[in-house]
């Protein structure tokens, strides 16, 4: 069945929830608090996934200079405003509900720090890019809150960061196929949202309290809880039984890749040779990392850092 056709349709076996996690803060960056659900040592790699933080950050805490290569992350704020430089040239403000996704592809370096007072609060994902795609070009695209996509149904609330959910789409690309999906649901609100049968997928709870998995009477998860979705389903069914709160959370999900994998820090490739290629590219400022030499962000001159 065409995946147009698929997304329409009504979900008829439910995907059961088959690992659960709560995600505890650690500290990130310079002072920041993370909780981590993937990319921890119980889930290193969901693939195509390989990192989502829920991260809080107050000045002058941040995320200081540092380089990426070959996967994209995904900023969604949650609360207050980051803002982000990159050796491109490239700066920018994200606010509440603001979405940056940002294909590393060869290599950038950027920094990410707190814009406003108090306490800035989002989430990162970081999707893995097939050995095609992982040197390409770096790029960004940026969507303000009030172009993402938004439908409402039946107590139901969708922002649709990527794919597509209650007849609304995301005008996001995406190189590695992926469904990014924001639900807010009432008391009393019950969720089917069809998944691609092909993909791995998960729920992250960010407020309330839900019920997953195709099980009704099953106990109610809460926020900072991870849920990994089994295969073989076509969907996600979720209930809001709080007779008063509302219980939001993120599904997401992804084509997998299948393709091997090695991890140093923020660098990913296929191979430990491409990873010790990538180290020297880095230290020697070549092959993508050319800028890196005189670079350093506005935020890092500050700090001193």
């Amino acid at each position: 069945m065409p995946e147009n056709e698929m997304l329409s349709c009504v979900v008829k076996e439910p995907r059961l929830v088959v690992r659960k996690f709560l995600a505890r803060p650690q500290h990130e960056g310079l002072g920041a608090i993370v909780r981590r659900s993937i990319g921890r040592f119980e889930l290193r790699y969901f693939d195509p996934f390989l990192v989502l933080d829920e991260f809080s950050v107050t000045a002058p805490a941040g995320f200081p200079d540092h380089p990426h290569r070959g996967f994209e992350t995904v900023t969604y704020m949650l609360q207050g405003a980051m803002t982000h430089e990159d050796f491109e040239g490239h700066k920018g403000t994200i606010k509440a509900g603001d979405l940056q996704w940002m294909t590393a592809g060869r290599g950038i370096v950027h920094s990410e720090m707190p814009a406003e007072q108090g306490t800035q609060k989002g989430l990162q994902l970081w999707i893995n890019l097939s050995s095609k795609h992982k040197m390409i070009e770096p790029r960004y695209q940026e969507v303000s809150s009030k172009d993402i996509a938004e439908a409402s149904k039946d107590g139901i609330k969708v922002r649709v960061i990527a794919g597509e959910a209650l007849g609304a789409k995301s005008p996001v690309y995406t190189r590695t196929p992926t469904m990014y999906l924001d639900f807010t649901l009432k008391p009393g609100a019950h969720l089917q949202q069809p998944i691609p049968e092909s993909w791995n997928s998960f729920v992250y709870v960010l407020e309330g309290e839900g019920t997953f998995s195709g099980k009704k009477s099953s106990p109610p998860v809460s926020a900072h809880h991870l849920l990994l979705l089994g295969s073989g389903g076509d969907g996600l069914e979720a209930w809001n039984k709080s007779g008063s709160k509302p219980l939001r959370f993120i599904l997401v999900g992804g084509e997998p890749l299948g393709e091997p994998l090695v991890q140093y820090g923020p660098f990913v490739m296929n191979t430990q040779e491409e990873i010790d290629q990538t180290v020297e590219d880095f230290e020697n400022c070549v092959n993508g990392f050319e800028k890196a030499k005189h670079w350093r962000s506005e935020a890092a001159i500050r700090l001193d850092f």
